[in-house]
């Protein structure tokens, strides 16, 4: 066994690195022993449509997914059909063929709820989320993709629920008694106070990142607003708050939409009002999103 000469050891030590051509394409080479080696794997810039590529995968691979959708389907469509079996053609006098959807959503929006927190928080649970920010460092789009593709999965799936049941009651009660009204906006709107709620959730669910907690936080702000003012309007000094909460808390929301008491705007401000929650939720969630380490 030969040992090479010390001239011949410090020419390699200090043999000057592969220079990069200016033509070379950034992150398309690779220094090799016989000069520059071309990747033939195309190099591009990532964008938001990769982000909702694979969060939609995400969504509609978990069984979570499919369990709490198949689940409020199941409440909106069988409750609301059996609402509508029970009723008979004068009772649409002036309200909405959707109306039997309204005793669906009631109970559905948590499964909605449900399923905002769980897109997010899932994978903080799992530990998943330091992959999913490390094939995709920038963290803002990660959770405006996550917003997007639920939103779109939460509306759609609610559109059709409740225009389901319209088109069914319709079909049952077309009597010339059961007059009714305008029932498609009802589609349109009660579909988007119950994706909000979902969204909403989504955002809780990013800043507590447990999905236990978030759950039980967005429960309470559904169910406390519904149940506390039956106590704040006995007194007289909290009854206008409890006239406030009654007309804004998610079920008496819902019920405005359907058509059960049109006196305050068919459920405009209700959703304008939550629109305006689920914006400053998400504020808040974007921002800890950056200032946290995971």
């Amino acid at each position: 066994m030969t040992t090479p000469h010390p001239q011949q050891v410090n020419q390699q030590a200090y043999a000057p690195a592969p220079q990069v051509p200016a033509a070379a394409p950034a992150g398309n080479w690779q220094a090799g022993p016989g000069g520059l080696y071309t990747s033939p794997i195309p190099v591009t810039r990532t964008h938001l449509g990769h982000a909702i590529s694979s969060e939609w995968t995400k969504i509609k691979s978990v069984r979570s997914t499919m369990w709490t959708l198949g689940v409020f389907l199941f409440l909106v469509i069988g409750i609301g059909l059996l609402v509508a079996t029970q009723t008979n053609d004068r009772d649409y006098v002036n309200v909405p063929f959707s109306l039997p959807a309204f005793f669906g959503l009631v109970l559905g929006q948590i499964c909605l709820i449900t399923l905002g927190v769980l897109v997010v928080s899932s994978e903080y649970g799992t530990g998943m989320i330091r992959t999913t920010f490390t094939a995709s460092p920038q963290r803002h789009r990660v959770l405006a993709a996550k917003v997007l593709i639920y939103f779109a999965v939460a509306y759609v799936t609610s559109a059709v629920a409740i225009g389901l049941v319209g088109l069914a009651t319709s079909a049952m009660h077309s009597g010339p008694e059961a007059t009714g009204t305008e029932w498609a906006g009802t589609v349109f709107k009660g579909a988007l106070y119950v994706s909000l709620l979902g969204v909403l959730a989504l955002a809780v669910g990013s800043m507590l990142r447990h999905s236990a907690g978030a759950i039980t936080a967005m429960l309470g702000l559904v169910l406390v607003p519904a149940i506390l003012p039956a106590f704040l309007m006995i007194s007289q000094s909290t009854r206008k708050i409890g006239e406030k909460m009654m007309d804004y808390n998610a079920p008496n929301s819902l019920a405005k939409i359907f058509g059960l008491d049109t006196e305050s705007g068919h459920g405009n401000p209700q959703l304008w009002l939550l629109i305006g929650l689920t914006v400053a939720a998400l504020a808040g969630a974007f921002a800890l999103l950056e200032k946290r380490d995971v």
